[in-house]
């Protein structure tokens, strides 16, 4: 015969308690997407990089060398060709030798006197977190010579340390756009969408004459209603205003589709029914179960505006020197001879496809891990 201790005992199977909580349920499904943790990983190491970018930075971004250096080359072997542990860097230029049907000089790797690296290495001076001084950084050259990883601009400043350096500003335009479209909108379409009636169709009007809009005129123009002599941050204040601006219309429409539904759920009209306010309502019934849904097209909005400010930051509307964007770096791959001479410019390109795919891997993982509650 069973006591009564264990009828008392909770079921516990093969797939886990029964008193599990909703984020523990979405982390396990999350956990069985590969994609979703490689972009998680990927976010993580994106958003760490970023805030500590100087030290991970291995040359200063404003020191200037050689103008479009080649990349240099990493070896794990000394100038005699033993294997070494500590990695040098060759770098890449006249060999001394001719191509025998061009005669054209021959490029590859000079062993003279190489360059030894480390890592937590003596370098520049700077301010981590804006104000501890420290002249540490994670990877560069032991002697204090320059190292090029993917070589250098026309202005010879290392295209390596101004793409970490460059990330802190991408990242922050792209998470303060899209924290600030994420509460307008969201606001917008949970207030729309539950009190209805005339309201809802005059926000709704406005939505769509938002949504109207060709974007990129709009974006254009307002950003060169900006003199060039502004400061950085009055210009970068209003560059994230106005994409906030536009961007909130889409998610509004969302969240008010998914309020009118869950508008008419039972448990919502019993809480009408017994009296709660509809602060209560908005915040306790409908918020909670409207969050998923943000939560993904947030992950899914930060790609978008990555790619929108390397656009404009490319067409020289986002973010002005001596503030580094990866729209700016791309600057310099304004024109074809430049490319077919210096490939190695394109390299902030791989910047920004690496943030879009993590982000967007992050997103479809959580989109999955949500459908089911």
């Amino acid at each position: 015969m069973p006591t009564g201790a264990d009828e008392a005992a909770p079921a516990v199977t093969r797939f886990g308690s029964g008193n599990e909580g909703y984020a523990t349920l979405v982390w396990r499904r999350f956990r069985r997407s590969t994609m979703g943790m490689i972009g998680l990983v990927l976010v993580t190491l994106l958003l760490v990089v970023s805030v500590f970018a100087d030290f991970f930075a291995p040359m200063d971004p404003k020191a200037a060398n050689l103008p479009f250096a080649p990349p240099d080359m990493i070896a794990f072997e000394d100038q005699d060709g033993n294997f070494s542990l500590i990695p040098y860097v060759y770098p890449i230029g006249d060999t001394g030798e001719f191509d025998p049907v061009t005669f054209q000089p021959l490029t590859g790797l000079i062993k003279d006197n190489p360059t030894p690296t480390g890592f937590f290495v003596t370098g520049y001076s700077y301010h981590l977190l804006w104000f501890i001084p420290a002249n540490v950084h994670f990877f560069g050259s032991t002697d204090g010579r320059p190292i090029q990883l993917l070589g250098t601009d026309k202005f010879g400043r290392d295209i390596l340390s101004r793409g970490i350096i460059g990330s802190r500003i991408s990242l922050m335009i792209a998470l303060a756009v899209v924290t600030l479209t994420t509460i307008v909108g969201t606001l917008v379409g949970i207030t729309s969408g539950y009190i209805g009636g005339r309201l809802d169709a005059w926000v709704q009007r406005f939505v769509e004459f938002v949504l109207a809009f060709p974007q990129l005129p709009l974006y254009l123009a307002l950003t060169s209603l900006i003199p060039v002599t502004a400061p950085s941050n009055v210009f970068l204040t209003f560059v994230i205003a106005v994409m906030a601006v536009l961007g909130w219309a889409q998610l509004s429409r969302e969240v008010r589709s998914k309020t009118l539904a869950l508008a008419r759920i039972d448990y919502v009209r019993a809480a009408i029914a017994v009296g709660a306010t509809d602060s209560r309502i908005i915040t306790r019934h409908i918020l909670p179960n409207v969050l998923s849904h943000v939560i993904v097209a947030v992950t899914l909005a930060v790609p978008s505006v990555v790619l929108l400010e390397s656009f404009l930051g490319f067409l020289g509307f986002a973010v002005k020197p001596p503030l580094i964007s990866w729209g700016l770096l791309l600057q310099d791959t304004g024109t074809f001879s430049v490319i077919g001479s210096y490939p190695w410019i394109l390299s902030p390109v791989v910047f920004v496809l690496i943030t879009v795919f993590a982000f967007n891997a992050l997103g479809d993982g959580l989109r999955d891990a949500v459908d089911p509650y």
